[in-house]
């Protein structure tokens, strides 16, 4: 399939090596593979994607990321570590392509620790998006936990995050609530280097349920992740 320059979305695929709370997990075996070619081949099979880059200072990753069939990039240590933001991490990889980004018109953030999120979702996102006319999509799940009905302090007194009536209400009452599962973010090019930002004026979500939202971030979703995995087969 020849891809319109207008559908092309470059997949930026973030990966560090250092993570505290499952060491090494970008790599570690899910299901027969490692963690980062579960995404790496979900955007493979996604016939919008015309590029993949797998963005990391960690140079097993590299290794790793090209034998599933990305391409790679060296990220600098300072934009690795805990505190390090994304936007500046998307930033860098635009800045290799120098004028081969010409090619492409939007750019998608597809984390490797969403390894249930597949290529089905990938193309499902991206139609909404331009179906709705949008210039940004997010995945999301329904937050389980309204928190329209949560409180903050101000001056050591409590108020409601919005107003002090929604703290009272009934939860059928109130407007749905949504939280972002880090699986997709894809935005039109411009619009990121114009704000840089996923969030645009014209974001819509792309809705995923719990068990495709699926985050892993201990030993315990790696375990849940295999089980799934196994059901599905």
């Amino acid at each position: 399939m020849v891809l319109m320059t207008a559908n092309k979305i470059l997949a930026i695929i973030p990966a560090r090596g250092g993570s505290k709370g499952l060491p090494r997990k970008n790599i570690l075996e899910l299901a027969g593979k490692p963690l980062i070619a579960w995404t790496i081949e979900a955007c493979i099979k996604c016939d919008f994607i015309g590029k993949i880059l797998v963005s990391s200072d960690d140079e097993e990753i590299l290794s790793v990321a090209k034998q599933y069939g990305s391409e790679t990039i060296l990220r600098p240590k300072q934009l690795a570590s805990d505190s390090a933001l994304t936007v500046p991490v998307i930033t860098h990889a635009l800045s290799t392509l120098g004028k081969n980004l010409e090619e492409y018109s939007y750019i998608a953030l597809l984390q490797p620790t969403s390894p249930l999120r597949n290529s089905s979702h990938i193309t499902e996102a991206f139609r909404c998006l331009k179906s709705n006319e949008a210039t940004s999509v997010i995945s999301v799940t329904q937050s389980a936990h309204n928190p329209l009905k949560s409180f903050f302090l101000n001056d050591g007194y409590l108020e409601g995050i919005v107003n002090n009536e929604y703290p009272f209400m009934r939860r059928q009452d109130l407007p749905d609530t949504y939280q972002a599962n880090g699986a997709i973010y894809i935005v039109d090019l411009n619009e990121f280097k114009e704000n840089n930002s996923l969030l645009t004026a014209k974001t819509i979500p792309f809705k995923m349920d719990e068990k495709s939202s699926l985050d892993i971030d201990t030993l315990t979703d790696l375990v849940r992740a295999e089980k799934v995995i196994g059901l599905n087969d």
